[in-house]
């Protein structure tokens, strides 16, 4: 049995944020717009998760943003991780859950998505488009919060 078919398990979604337009996919097996993310796999940290999972679905490298300690310098202890914009419980099935990890993040050098991504079903959005998408309301709601949070952002 796969390990991540029933518990509560951590997983982590990631609102990249470039000129005020928000990197999204229409999930394959959901068939809704939603933001990279996925399960943080054993000894995985979740700053790690996010910054894999952006990369893996989309092909995009990523910097994650946010509050973060920056007066304890590395290699020092304890190691600084990105705090989530959010912690949310989900629930998937009956016996499923996911705890998401919310977190936002900048392209880190080319924001161009990889054509292998699914780059059908995969780009960078804006508020004038989310209703066409359309977006749920949680997802919009932090598409909302992302663009307005993000560096630059007026």
């Amino acid at each position: 049995m796969d390990w991540r078919a029933s518990g509560r398990h951590f997983t982590v979604a990631v609102f990249v944020v470039r000129e005020g337009r928000v990197l999204l996919h229409r999930h394959p097996k959901l068939g809704m717009w939603l933001p990279p993310g996925g399960h943080v796999e054993p000894s995985e940290l979740p700053d790690e998760a996010a910054v894999r999972e952006v990369s893996e679905e989309t092909g995009v490298d990523v910097t994650l943003t946010g509050e973060r300690r920056d007066d304890v310098e590395e290699p020092l202890h304890p190691r600084q991780l990105h705090r989530p914009a959010g912690v949310q419980l989900e629930r998937i099935g009956p016996d499923h859950e996911h705890i998401d990890l919310i977190y936002f993040a900048v392209p880190a050098g080319s924001h161009a998505i990889k054509p292998e991504s699914g780059a059908a079903l995969t780009g960078w959005y804006g508020p004038a488009e989310w209703d066409e998408l359309p977006l749920n309301a949680e997802v919009r709601g932090w598409c909302e919060r992302a663009v307005s949070e993000s560096p630059g952002a007026c």
